[in-house]
């Protein structure tokens, strides 16, 4: 069999690892620092966990082999500039844009996209990062060392933020997991939420969006589609041509999880409609130090990234599955995390079905 290399050694690939071990797939994160020569081989096949990376020993030699799935497609993706001009041309809905030129100004900001302006750099930046709010009541400028380097978005009064991940095989066969609803506190994901009933009139328009990309670009494996749901209607936020932190959920709540169904695609192994278990929420674990006591909260599965805890940092996860919703309500007010907690919590509660 051969061995599935993946570019990048953090959280995702340790989670693909696991996914591939059922599979007998021998799946190896590396470490992108790496100066080791890899024992590649011409039917071995590459993957990667995050969607640009520095030029190493380790990623040139990743990034040169002939079985390296969606190469082309990740570099339109990382760069925010030719992600817009995909959807674009697709004719699907976003936010209005304009790319941010040597010569571009707030007042044509303002006069374009109104009078707040969200300015996005083209590379990197997630996580709340990478970003920055031109307001016209504040009279902010673009400042010199983000023209030709960002992209500015219209301000979005959006009612929610909703995820789609779907994955496609080499033969063009798409399955899709249920809309996931998803919190952001200081623009980091915080908590999600799938299925919910309430989402359901939009699966089929989330799926025609995401699965009109995914035939365009050709791709093939786990690609999430954030959105934002204004009423009936749903405006791409951005793309990750990977498996998504959105979509840990399936780990608990679906027969087949993103991280297998991803091993599955770029292998050319059978996929499967996965199948939805019971009510699914996620917890990302940010900045908290390790309690192994939540272990004793029915319904929870700890995901624990062995990471250095630094204040900010995506450390671990929590997913909590039952056909109980009582059993769901009662994890949420058994756990004890710090704040900002108490506000994800809350909003976990609040949109679990009554």
């Amino acid at each position: 069999m051969s061995v599935l290399w993946v570019l990048g050694a953090g959280q995702l690939g340790a989670m693909l690892k696991q996914a591939g071990t059922p599979l007998g797939i021998d799946v190896r994160p590396v470490d992108i620092e790496s100066t080791e020569t890899l024992p590649l081989k011409p039917t071995d096949v590459v993957t990667a966990e995050r969607e640009e990376w520095p030029e190493t020993v380790a990623t040139k030699q990743l990034a040169t082999h002939n079985n390296f799935v969606n190469l082309g497609t990740f570099p339109q993706l990382a760069d925010r500039l030719t992600q817009k001009q995909w959807i674009d041309r697709l004719e699907l809905s976003t936010a209005p844009w304009f790319p941010v030129e040597s010569d571009s100004s707030a007042q044509q900001a303002y006069q374009a996209l109104g009078e707040r302006v969200l300015m996005k750099r083209r590379r990197g930046g997630y996580d709340g990062k990478g970003q920055y709010w031109l307001k016209q009541s504040e009279a902010t400028q673009i400042p010199d060392d983000w023209k030709g380097y960002a992209i500015a978005e219209q301000a979005i009064n959006f009612d929610e933020e909703v995820s789609l991940v779907g994955v496609r095989g080499k033969n063009g066969e798409t399955h899709f997991y249920p809309l996931t609803l998803n919190l952001h506190i200081n623009g980091i994901l915080y908590a999600s939420i799938s299925p919910l009933d309430r989402l359901k009139p939009l699966q089929s328009k989330a799926e025609s969006m995401l699965s009109k990309l995914m035939g365009a670009l050709d791709y093939v494996g786990v690609m999430a589609m954030e959105c934002f749901r204004i009423g009936d209607d749903l405006l791409i936020n951005e793309l990750a041509p990977r498996v998504h932190n959105s979509g840990h959920w399936t780990q608990a709540g679906a027969s087949v999880c993103q991280f297998q169904n991803h091993v599955r695609a770029v292998t050319g192994l059978p996929l499967a409609a996965a199948e939805v278990k019971n009510q699914s929420m996620m917890i990302n674990l940010i900045g908290v130090d390790l309690d192994y006591q939540w272990l004793s909260i029915k319904g929870l599965e700890l995901y624990w990234y062995k990471k250095e805890v630094r204040p900010g940092r995506k450390v671990g996860h929590l997913n909590f599955c039952s056909g109980e919703i009582d059993v769901l309500q009662n994890a949420l007010t058994e756990i004890t995390l710090p704040q900002p907690y108490p506000e994800a919590l809350a909003w976990l509660a609040k949109n679990l079905p009554k």
